[in-house]
């Protein structure tokens, strides 16, 4: 990649990227659109009390597949082919642990999990149904996450952004059809959902049949090292993914006391419009980290900045749209989910988005800075923000806030701590740009 050429891989990469992932995210939102207008507002209380686990089962694929993916373009800009090979199978190797556990969980524990997330009586069966097979087809998600974050970083951005979509568009398809005319309720919704991933890895199987392939399944042993740096270099990612699932726990214990299910339901909306936001800022970071790692890995800082430049950029500019297309249009876009005409529904969903998405230029920021420095294998600052955003401030910002103002304090917790943590990882990055004379991470 020549620097007369940077803003051009910027753009192919992270478009294609930002496609792929908001088709990701179109797996929940079609769930929460049909859900809502199928099973009413129990249904999209139960899928919001069951979502959390598919925030853990992806950010264990994000952790594995951006994790093993950083490594992977490092050594295949330094040519090292057999160690190539070797954090591949290794990354597969933590794929199939981790699958096997939540497949366990899934089989003895969805029940439990139900009724430990606050489903009462009224939804207590759909979200457990919801659960059971989330966690069955944990596999097939995870996988899916680990070989779209390879093949992009093989040089092949346009496979995982088509297999991505042509999944999503199927889940789209195939929810309409097993929850209206089959009427096969919420095991209709997820089966749609668990389906997706299937076919996204069957459209990316073609790849390994491609000469340009670099990476393959070789005999090898465990190697420690190898799962240390996959587990290092992800956690970022997979912080940054089950914080949304911690966020939503506790925000739905929290609203189940101040406003019930309709509450519940009603943060069901908001939550699910803030995947497809997240999805794009993730899209951009998945985007630059090919890049800014084949970059560090041949030293070529100046280009590494310029690309982290156009990420923030472009992060801003995608912020101040989605904003204001939020105020702007925030009865309508809760009309959508609103089947019933529940005016508490309305009302509470209404504040919500426009207090709540005051945070999207914070969130932007916080998820290509951990992204940037797992890039560049600097972990530390990554986890540092990562924890403190999804573990450590939120929680006991969310408790603070909703003694002090009810919902409206619930809905400001996401803004105050993001700006928060903003504002610590610009510290941190500053402080990391003046060690750098070469000023590798100047924003």
């Amino acid at each position: 990649m020549k620097q007369q050429s940077c803003m051009r891989d910027f753009a192919h990469y992270t478009i294609l990227s930002v496609l792929g992932t908001l088709g990701v995210s179109c797996y929940i939102l079609a769930d929460t659109f049909f859900v809502s207008k199928g099973l009413g507002t129990n249904g999209l209380t139960a899928l919001n009390l069951a979502i959390p686990v598919y925030n853990f089962i992806h950010g264990t694929g994000l952790m594995l597949g951006m994790g093993g993916a950083t490594r992977f373009s490092v050594c295949k800009s330094q040519e090292r082919t057999v160690e190539v090979d070797r954090v591949y199978t290794n990354t597969i190797y933590l794929a199939l642990i981790f699958s096997g556990a939540f497949v366990m969980i899934g089989f003895f524990f969805s029940h439990q999990i139900a009724m430990h997330f606050g489903a009462d009586s009224s939804v207590l069966e759909m979200t457990t149904t919801y659960l059971r097979w989330l966690l069955l087809f944990a596999p097939a998600f995870i996988l899916n996450d680990v070989l779209l974050c390879f093949v992009r970083n093989d040089g092949s951005p346009q496979l995982p952004m088509i297999a991505q979509l042509i999944g999503s568009f199927a889940n789209i398809l195939l929810d309409y059809i097993f929850i209206f005319p089959m009427k096969m309720g919420i095991f209709g919704a997820i089966f749609a959902t668990v389906l997706s991933p299937i076919i996204s890895i069957l459209i990316m199987l073609p790849h390994w049949g491609k000469k340009k392939s670099t990476f393959h399944f070789v005999k090898t042993r465990i190697r420690k090292y190898v799962i240390a740096q996959d587990l290092s270099l992800g956690f970022p990612s997979f912080i940054a993914q089950i914080s949304s699932g911690i966020v939503m726990i506790t925000f739905n214990t929290i609203i189940l006391k101040l406003a019930g299910n309709t509450g519940v339901a009603a943060y069901g909306v908001v939550a699910n419009i803030s995947l497809v936001i997240v999805a794009v800022y993730t899209g951009i970071a998945q985007g630059i980290q090919p890049l800014v790692s084949t970059f560090y890995g041949v030293g070529n800082y100046r280009q590494t900045k310029a690309v982290l430049k156009y990420a923030l950029i472009t992060m801003h500019s995608v912020s101040m749209i989605a904003y204001l297309l939020i105020f702007v249009f925030a009865e309508p876009i809760t009309a959508v989910f609103n089947s019933e005409d529940n005016l508490a529904l309305q009302q509470i969903s209404v504040m919500g988005l426009k207090l709540y998405f005051i945070s999207i230029p914070f969130v932007g920021y916080n998820i290509i800075l951990a992204t940037f420095f797992t890039s560049i294998e600097k972990a530390l600052p990554a986890h540092i923000l990562s924890i403190l955003r999804g573990l450590v401030l939120i929680i006991p910002m969310a408790f603070l806030l909703s003694a002090l103002w009810k919902m409206t304090g619930v809905w400001l917790t996401y803004p105050i701590t993001e700006f928060l943590i903003a504002l610590l990882g610009f510290v941190i990055y500053k402080h990391k740009n003046k060690q750098k004379e070469t000023a590798t991470y100047e924003v």
